[in-house]
């Protein structure tokens, strides 16, 4: 991992999506994507391929993460699962009722929220209702988040039962002075049993999620962590950059600015931390994130099979990705759709037999050939314009931008490919800025996203 001067990080150090879908969110169109045409797009990507990824969020916590971003609810009150899960259940069943035959599931992702906040019991229930009413495919990879302290071994043979080989643990930094400033309460025990008990089940992927940037973290946390993933040596590694954003989250107002790491600081952590990770054999896939050799996302990445979407990397690829529960989002590939965020909210539109969405986005057929660009980025840190083409116009916006960056040694350009320098990597938010239509036409005043760095 190349040092990099103060003043290209100074310089590249703005707001930017992480652009997890193109157009971003606060891009999308302002009117409303309607019942009628959400089900024609998501039909006729049905009708190209019947393999669909499912995201399923349950957004309950028992306490508040006070560096969390998430869109949750914070109860003690157990009473909340079952009314939950049946909403769940009646908002698959409104898809159900809309497609042909039945979907092939090829992936399934639990977030939330808290996951494991739900009785193992409940979570079976769950999912056996919708594994009951589709086929699964062949190669498929099911996967959940789970909070250490709140995910028992019951929860870990339930869900390998139904078919999870995948578990992605979040413990941002094992630190009990962090932990505490965070309101995050999980002693490394409980993660070494997690990963101990999840192995000899079969589990054959699992993720740590660790964070750079928390408040009060220094170098000698970082080293102290990566010391004890070492020791745990998960497949995969999420090293993700704290995002303070307290105008979104207030929780963040708990601790002050100045108690968080900031520009050339801030990045010396997420350097030092890609060092120690590759020093021990992990290997850098995409933006944050580090796979062992063995591991599929690795693989996928040498295969050039690696797909990005909203449920982050993966090395499965469909078109359609459909996502239950309040906030969830859905993809069609040609249009994306948000459920509402509120939960009675969701829940009453439900039980009134309407798909619960609020907005959405129609992509244009360059919005479509910016985000096939985009995500060639993102994947594989190159792509070539002459295979998906765009109008001169618009090419020659892109590469204006493109120009400066490359003068900076972030990219390299070679008629109309774009190919990512090993000093462009960290920056690679920035890069796919370069080709944000959207965001330099309509450039807002308001503070929409995170710092690049």
């Amino acid at each position: 991992m190349p040092i990099l001067p103060n003043p290209l990080i100074q310089k590249y150090n703005v707001p930017v999506p992480r652009y997890t879908s193109y157009p971003t969110v606060p891009f999308w169109q302002k009117e409303p994507v309607t019942e009628g045409q959400w089900r024609e797009h998501f039909k006729a990507t049905f009708d190209q391929d019947e393999a669909i990824s499912l995201y399923i969020h349950l957004p309950f916590c028992e306490s508040m993460c006070t560096f969390c971003g998430c869109n949750k609810r914070i109860t003690k009150q157990h009473s909340v699962e079952l009314p939950y899960i049946q909403s769940l259940l009646k908002e698959w069943n409104l898809y159900l009722q809309h497609l042909p035959h039945k979907p092939t599931i090829k992936e399934i992702h639990l977030g939330g929220g808290t996951p494991t906040f739900f009785a193992p019991e409940n979570l079976q229930y769950l999912l056996e209702g919708i594994l009951n009413t589709a086929d699964i495919s062949e190669h498929h990879e099911f996967g959940f988040e789970a909070h250490p302290s709140s995910t028992s071994n019951e929860h870990l043979q339930v869900l390998y039962n139904l078919g999870f080989r995948r578990i992605s643990i979040g413990v941002q930094d094992f630190d009990n002075e962090i932990l505490k400033i965070i309101n995050r309460h999980q002693p490394y025990q409980e993660v070494e049993r997690v990963t101990s008990v999840a192995r000899k089940l079969g589990y054959t992927s699992i993720n740590f999620d660790l964070v750079f940037g928390l408040p009060l973290q220094t170098s000698a946390h970082i080293r102290s962590t990566i010391e004890k993933v070492k020791q745990l040596r998960p497949e995969r590694i999420a090293f993700y950059s704290y995002a303070h954003v307290p105008w979104v989250s207030p929780g963040q107002r708990a601790y002050s600015e100045a108690d968080l790491a900031t520009g050339s600081a801030k990045r010396m952590l997420y350097t030092l931390g890609c060092k120690l990770l590759q020093e021990n054999g992990y290997q850098e896939i995409g933006m944050d994130h580090f796979a062992l050799p063995q591991d599929a996302l690795f693989k996928a990445k040498s295969n050039k099979n690696l797909h990005r979407n909203f449920m982050g990397y993966t090395p499965l690829h469909t078109n359609l990705m459909i996502g239950l529960g309040a906030s969830s989002i859905s993809d069609s590939w040609t249009t994306y759709v948000q459920n509402v965020k509120k939960i009675e909210e969701y829940q009453a539109l439900v039980n009134d037999g309407k798909f619960p969405i609020y907005r959405g986005h129609l992509l244009s057929k360059v919005d479509q050939i910016i985000r096939k660009h985009i995500l060639e980025l993102m994947c594989h840190s190159e792509t070539d314009l002459s295979l998906a083409p765009l109008s001169t116009e618009h090419k020659d916006k892109i590469f204006k931008v493109l120009k400066s960056l490359e003068e900076d040694g972030l990219v390299n350009l070679k008629n109309q490919t774009i190919s990512v320098s090993e000093n462009g990597l960290p920056f690679i938010r920035n890069i796919c800025a370069a080709l944000d239509l959207r965001m330099q036409d309509k450039r807002s005043k308001e503070r929409l996203f995170s710092q690049a760095v």
